[in-house]
């Protein structure tokens, strides 16, 4: 940094007697610092000092002899702009203070205190804010002077604190803007936490943890009961803390914070807490300042993001604080639509689950196997459907449908399918009758919406099967020492559209052929052809014996998508096998 001379009607106004009385005090007080650096007293009062300085509202700095920086309160390193990593153990050449160095020598050479103030044309365009009055003292020690001590008089000139106001806005719109469109992409909770700490390092600090309460956990009182159990959700940060991650708890393993420590407080509190880290954080070894931020979204608590920094970056500020506050709370929104979200497509997947867990009893002349698997991260139902109907003469009824759409709704109107096909089926009509019977009851309901469905009736009696479609993929039919077959049948309207037109056709039932009905889940892929989807399903060579369950799981590993989030939706599968008479 370069520095000139400051003629007072040049350079920023004169700093008032309270400033000046500020300076002198943390000037004092850094020059006893040194000198108890130096060897003469313990290290509590070096604490002592070192947490005053730490919190006084001038800008403090501490040279060796040597013109190397030793000490930086966090209030020079805001005056200046600077970074701590930029400054603490480099020689005043080698830095932004490069322009003081001659002055700062002849203050070791006479002893003499020095005041100047920053900028002028040389120093344009330098990371330093101009017109910072900065004082030069020398730091005496057993009666001679060992250092300088630099303190930044810097009073606030209006304009420049409105202007400094103007940028602080600029910023929080900035980063508020960027979080919105990296923060939230999901309505998944570990996603979206996820995502808030790859925003937050490294850019904003080197550490970044998120903690979430359990859905229904009270926010604990000071004084009452244990620590609360979190669930830590995501954790990031810089390669150079990686190794020491070790020690912290993981994503999806719980977390309790110790009490007095800077988790706790924001947690009992529900406010920010700035500090530096204490032995009661869980923290990584190096982390030297720590921000800790409540998560709360309609008025309450979701849980906590904790910031990060090593001694190399520059503590958090209240300014910060601030600023990282307003991220905190949109990025908590984001967490509880998430939370909302999962929870509503858990009851409705529960209630899928529930539904197809016992389709309906076959003849014991047909085996029968079934699988559903839920799309996405595996809480997002969808209506897929299959159904069993027992009826005379040893004939049983399969039937595979997939109400459109996704949700509870979606899940209520497959309950509905499958009570009235339950009810048409008792009327011992033939499957195409059935289905024209479905699409008049489903027509008729303004609320329902429209499914396609397959029907085949197994004859093992009479050796067939016969099948009819609305709208519906065909099933495929597994026979030993052949490839698999995707039976042509004739294909009407999906149901509930009141246009009918459904006919069937019938196929030989031959004891150890397997009949595969399924839904779109499991072949269609996005931007594919249906017909490749479908070649893909019938170039399968898939076990024709053995156990039913053997053949789904053989079907699933070669065709399911991968585990979320990649899977687009859900998929219902069925086989049917007669038995040998």
């Amino acid at each position: 940094m370069h520095f000139r001379h400051g003629n007072r009607a040049e350079g920023p106004p004169p700093a008032t007697p309270v400033t000046r009385s500020l300076a002198a005090t943390a000037a004092a007080l850094a020059a006893r610092l040194g000198a108890i650096t130096g060897g003469d007293h313990g290290d509590d009062d070096s604490d002592l000092l070192r947490a005053v300085l730490a919190a006084a509202p001038v800008g403090v700095a501490v040279l060796d002899e040597r013109l190397r920086w030793q000490y930086l309160n966090p209030a020079f390193l805001t005056a200046t702009g600077l970074r701590r990593a930029d400054l603490l153990g480099r020689t005043a050449e080698a830095t932004a203070f490069a322009g003081a160095a001659a002055t700062l020598r002849r203050v070791l050479a006479d002893g003499r205190d020095r005041e100047h103030a920053t900028g002028g044309p040389e120093g344009a365009g330098h990371p330093v804010p101009p017109g910072l009055r900065v004082r030069y003292r020398p730091l005496r020690h057993a009666g001679r002077t060992t250092g300088v001590i630099v303190v930044v008089l810097d009073d606030p000139d209006p304009a420049r604190e409105q202007l400094r106001e103007l940028e602080q806005a600029r910023a929080r719109l900035a980063l508020l803007d960027a979080a919105a469109e990296r923060i939230g992409t999901t309505l998944d909770v570990t996603t979206t936490c996820a995502e808030l700490v790859a925003f937050a390092v490294p850019g904003l600090a080197d550490l970044a943890t998120v903690d979430v309460l359990p859905p229904e956990a009270e926010p604990p009182r000071p004084g009452h009961g244990a620590p609360l159990r979190l669930h830590r959700a995501a954790v990031r940060s810089v390669p150079a803390l990686t190794a020491a991650l070790a020690d912290l708890a993981r994503p999806g393993e719980s977390i309790r914070h110790r009490e007095g420590s800077a988790a706790a407080r924001s947690l009992t509190g529900g406010v920010a807490v700035l500090a530096e880290t204490g032995p009661e954080d869980a923290c990584p070894a190096g982390t030297a300042s720590l921000l800790v931020l409540p998560l709360a979204a309609r008025g309450r608590l979701v849980g906590l993001l904790t910031l990060g920094r090593t001694a190399a970056t520059a503590p958090f500020t209240s300014d910060e604080a601030a600023l990282l506050g307003d991220l905190a709370a949109r990025a908590a929104v984001g967490i509880d639509n998430a939370r909302r979200y999962t929870r509503s497509q858990g009851i409705a997947l529960e209630l899928q689950r529930a539904l197809l867990s016992e389709p309906g009893d076959p003849h014991q002349n047909l085996s029968l196997a079934s699988r559903y698997l839920p799309s996405g991260s595996s809480t997002v139902v969808g209506g897929d459907w299959y159904e069993t109907v027992r009826l005379p003469f040893g004939r049983t009824l399969l039937a595979m449908g997939d109400v459109m759409g996704h949700g509870v709704e979606a899940a209520v109107d497959m309950s509905h399918y499958r009570s009235a096909l339950r009810d048409i089926a008792g009327m011992d009509l033939p499957p195409h009758r059935i289905l024209r019977q479905l699409d008049n009851v489903i027509s008729a309901d303004d609320s329902a919406r429209p499914a396609t469905c397959l029907l085949a009736l197994a004859d093992p009696g009479r050796g067939r099967w016969t099948l009819s479609s609305a709208g519906h993929l065909p099933p495929a039919l597994i026979a030993p020492d052949q490839p698999t077959e995707l039976l042509g049948v004739p294909t009407g309207p999906p149901l509930g559209t009141g246009l009918g037109g459904y006919e069937q056709t019938a196929r030989p039932l031959i004891p150890g052929q397997t009949l595969l009905l399924y839904t779109d889940g499991l072949v269609e892929r996005r931007g594919e052809d249906i017909d490749t989807s479908l070649e893909r399903l019938a170039a399968l060579r898939l076990p024709a014996t053995g156990d039913l369950d053997d053949l789904l799981d053989a079907v699933l590993h070669a065709l399911a998508p991968p585990p979320a989030p990649t899977a687009e939706d859900d998929i219902a599968i069925l086989a049917a096998r007669a038995k040998p008479r």
